[in-house]
């Protein structure tokens, strides 16, 4: 997977949390469930490190891990037990505009002590996220632990011996332990976004251990969640192959220089098999950046018998839902000029006006079925990630009319570049666009789009 930006942009002293869970270990959600939004503690810190107050759905950050079946119902009650308004906006699913979650612009924010129900159809299989929408707090929201997953399950696995879940995340820490309250940052705002400081695995110090069976197949679920931070995993004594991105299936593919670029929301699955030998080591990496080492997230030691022996390993099974082809010659046609914001405490500029964002009239509408492809023109010396909501799309190649050979929701789009993304508008109502920095988004870096 190419990735060409400069990494400087984005990293600023490495720090990331990773959550791994057995992503085998909760059946499937029976009825609807209620997720409910209060105050918890997390042991961020080694002992005898104080407890970090944090916001949590159920109190934990990560959330509950919510699991279905492919055609389920999704139906969710969200009880705000926080004295901030939110909303559960589900990233990644396409479709069924009325739950999405961004308010202010598919529904009003749901007040302190209040309760909104979300209830969804779930038509693709895949991973994919919860966490607050709510324009200018998404940020503290999710930088205090607002956010989980969600496992929509295919109707076949992928054959592995073991089905693990890997949540990147970073948290940003006083000396004391405390969550920094810098949330209305300017710096952030035009800069590189809020950035952690602690690198933590399953709230305890990286990196984590888990022990297999030597020779096992493990499919790997990862999720970046953290606010800003883009996480370059490295993967060390392992031949991982790509198999699903940002929710959707693709051909099999090792990553140049066995190295995933994960923006903020993205999602990978994996599939490799760990070393024969008993005792071996195999590891996932966060590279340094700027003269910053290599930190090991996670380690996978070998012990036991060996496992059976599998066949090469296989993709999955397209999204039959999604588009064969994309008519770019019919497709409607709108770029977007990004320009950061020109003095502190004023937005983003869009097509060189200050941005309304969800309050504005949408970038453009068009029919339902009709191809449009975005470019998106950062002019500023930041990285972005823009996001389209309720929609799947194609990075288009830079220098001619064809396009990478998966699907995503966002797109990297390094400072002082230009890039295209394609897409059929298959989905009735007002979509968000913004960046997926969170604290660009904040700022302005957002604005709509209407499908009638």
């Amino acid at each position: 997977m190419p990735f060409n930006c400069s990494r400087r942009a984005f990293v600023r002293g490495v720090a990331a949390t990773l959550v791994s869970l057995d992503a085998r270990a909760e059946p499937p959600a029976a009825g609807p469930k209620t997720l409910t939004a209060r105050k918890g503690t997390a042991s961020l810190l080694p002992e005898p490190g104080h407890a970090t107050e944090i916001w949590g759905f159920e109190g934990k950050a990560p959330g509950p891990l919510l699991r279905y079946a492919l055609g389920d119902e999704l139906a969710v009650g969200l009880a705000n037990g926080l004295d901030k308004p939110l909303s559960i906006h589900w990233h990644g699913m396409r479709g069924d505009n009325a739950m999405d979650g961004v308010a202010p612009l598919t529904q009003a924010e749901v007040a302190p002590g209040g309760r909104f129900d979300y209830r969804r159809k779930l038509i693709d299989a895949g991973l994919f996220c919860y966490r607050p929408s709510v324009f200018g707090a998404t940020p503290e929201l999710c930088g205090r632990g607002l956010k989980g997953l969600v496992v929509v399950d295919e109707p076949k696995p992928l054959e592995a011996d073991a089905d693990l879940l890997l949540v990147l995340d970073d948290w940003r820490l006083d000396k004391n332990g405390a969550i920094e309250a810098d949330f209305a940052s300017t710096a952030a705002a035009a800069g590189a976004g809020r950035i952690g400081t602690l690198v933590a695995v399953d709230g305890a110090p990286a990196p984590a251990r888990r022990d297999f069976a030597p020779g096992a197949r493990i499919r790997l679920r990862l999720a970046n969640l953290a606010n800003a931070r883009i996480m370059f995993v490295g993967f060390d004594n392992i031949q991982p192959f790509v198999v699903a991105v940002d929710s959707q299936p693709c051909d099999a593919f090792e990553p140049v220089r066995r190295t995933i670029p994960a923006a903020p929301g993205a999602r990978f699955e994996l599939l490799f098999d760990l070393p024969r030998a008993e005792n071996a080591a195999a590891k996932l990496i966060l590279r340094g950046m700027d003269g910053e080492p290599d930190r090991e997230l996670a380690i996978f030691t070998t012990r036991g018998g060996k496992a059976a022996s599998r066949p090469p390993i296989a993709s999955a099974a397209q999204n039959p839902l999604l588009p064969i082809e994309i008519k770019l010659q019919a497709a409607k046609k709108v770029d977007l000029t990004l320009e950061p914001p020109a003095a502190p405490g004023v937005p983003w500029r869009i097509n060189g006006a200050p941005s309304k964002s969800y309050g504005g009239p949408p970038l453009f509408q068009v029919k339902r079925g009709a191809p449009v492809t975005l470019g998106f023109v950062n002019r500023s010396d930041v990285v972005a990630v823009m996001h389209v909501h309720g929609h799947c799309v194609r990075l288009l190649h830079d220098l001619d009319d064809g396009w990478e050979p998966y699907w995503r929701n966002g797109v990297v789009v390094p400072p002082g570049k230009t890039k295209h993304v394609a897409f059929v508008a298959d989905s009735p109502g007002k979509w968000a666009v913004h960046d997926d920095i969170l604290e660009h988004e904040a700022a302005g870096l957002a604005a709509w789009f209407e499908v009638k």
